[in-house]
């Protein structure tokens, strides 16, 4: 039982990733540190349910590789990432064709000049029409050259130049560059709504091109063991007694956390890093912005498609799933020896009948029948992912004044990346107020890229 007050330099209000990975910070820096969590558990929406065996991500977020703050954060040495094969696996018209590879040589210039040699290449007619009637989502050889050459270009641009762009919604941005629509449509499309849950592309351009950056410098991936597996990882390297769970912040103050079961917490500073609506309740004013609504269907079967590591995304529009894989392939840790694990993410709101649709649009995706698939689990969450539609600050202020702090996915971008360097930006204005912002610098080690399994 805890005391009824509690003194402490900080107080943090949420035990989510971006909460947890500020206390590392400030505790680092030496500022005594306390995290108030009203659920009985850490990680917020990176949650992990555990069924016979199975472990089944509620929201099913996917990192990437080249996420900075994934190698920046303390707590995280222990990670492990599990990729996804290279690139996407598209489907469309009853075909499945994988693109966004990375080009030979790792380049824009390796990937221009397989364009201009394809494209001066001498080809027959009997050659260039299978690929005109094929119904692949991006097309031939030339279609794929010059979609590589545009990832390695917006892998190698420098993220200042990504947020200098003009700001429109992400249809209309690559409409106004002149992107074909067969490659937003085939391609683009399906990619952003896995990366980022909008399958309209309402998004900001800036936001799509900061995913589709990150997708081009790295490997799509999820955490080994499930999407609890990040929080329980800063969890347990904080100092014992830093989390308290199962406590709920009734009110907020610049000095005080008054919670409802262990009364008034007596601190310095405090720092909400609950999620948007929980911070709006807390402080009235705070925006509250549009949420994506995400469901994931868990499946298991003794016959696994044969698409591997993959992730599989519809580029027809033609059923609820937006894309799917086999996570079992992807982590084997997610599965009991001799079961696979589907799962299948569905955009905005579901359909009556869910499962059944999922089923019937995943026998499609597969090429595969699913009647004796079993059903492990339906997680539908309707605040899932905050829009970010323009003109979105991709830099939300995160110190309110002096002693009042906020930080999360909603005052950054939407995506782990953006909650964790939401909370660096929190913990740095917390040290510069409280007069430690050298001793930060100065207790973190060398950052250490997590372990790629």
């Amino acid at each position: 039982m805890l005391e009824p007050v509690y003194q402490v330099d900080v107080v943090i209000v949420g035990a989510g990733i971006a909460g947890l990975s500020a206390a590392h910070r400030l505790i680092r820096a030496g500022v005594t540190t306390a995290v108030l969590e009203a659920a009985p558990y850490v990680g917020g929406r990176m949650s992990t349910e555990k069924v016979d065996g199975f472990r089944l991500d509620r929201i099913g977020q996917l990192l990437s590789t080249s996420y900075p703050e994934l190698r920046l954060t303390p707590g995280l040495d222990a990670l492990v990432l599990r990729p996804f094969a290279p690139g996407v696996l598209l489907h469309r018209d009853g075909r499945r064709q994988r693109a966004g590879t990375p080009p030979a040589g790792g380049s824009a210039k390796g990937a221009l000049h397989a364009v201009r040699a394809l494209a001066s290449a001498p080809r027959s007619p009997a050659a260039v029409s299978p690929v005109r009637k094929s119904g692949a989502p991006v097309g031939g050889a030339v279609d794929q050259a010059r979609l590589q050459a545009s990832l390695a270009r917006i892998a190698g641009t420098p993220v200042e130049r990504v947020l200098a762009r003009p700001e429109l919604p992400a249809a209309q941005a690559l409409a106004a560059r002149g992107v074909p629509a067969r490659t937003v449509d085939g391609f683009l499309r399906p990619l952003l709504a896995a990366l980022l849950c909008d399958p309209a592309l309402t998004t900001s351009s800036r936001c799509a091109d900061l995913a589709l950056r990150a997708f081009a410098s790295g490997r799509l991936c999820v955490p080994e063991g499930g999407a609890e597996v990040l929080p329980e990882l800063l969890a347990r390297s904080l100092p014992p007694g830093t989390v308290h769970t199962g406590v709920r912040a009734t009110s907020v103050a610049t000095t005080t956390v008054a919670t409802a079961e262990h009364g008034e917490f007596r601190c310095r500073a405090v720092l909400l890093a609950t999620d948007a609506r929980a911070a709006a309740e807390l402080l009235p004013g705070l925006r509250v912005p549009d949420f994506h609504p995400v469901t994931v269907v868990h499946h298991t079967t003794d016959e696994p498609p044969t698409t591997g590591a993959s992730l599989l995304l519809e580029a027809d529009r033609g059923g609820p799933v937006a894309h799917t894989a086999v996570m079992s392939d992807v982590d084997p840790s997610r599965a009991p020896a001799g079961r696979a694990l589907v799962s299948s993410t569905v955009l905005g709101t579901p359909p009556e009948g869910v499962d059944t649709a999922v089923r019937m649009h995943l026998s499609r995706l597969y090429s595969a029948s699913t009647t004796r698939w079993e059903t492990l689990a339906v997680h539908h969450t309707t605040e899932a992912v905050p829009a970010m539609r323009p003109p979105h600050d991709l830099r939300r202020p995160v110190r309110l004044m002096a002693g009042l702090y906020v930080c999360g996915d909603h005052r950054d971008t939407s995506t782990v990346q953006g909650a964790l360097h939401s909370a660096h930006r929190a913990a740095a204005a917390v040290l510069a107020d409280l007069g430690a912002a050298g001793s930060m610098h100065r207790a973190d080690p060398p950052a250490r890229l997590p372990r790629a399994a």
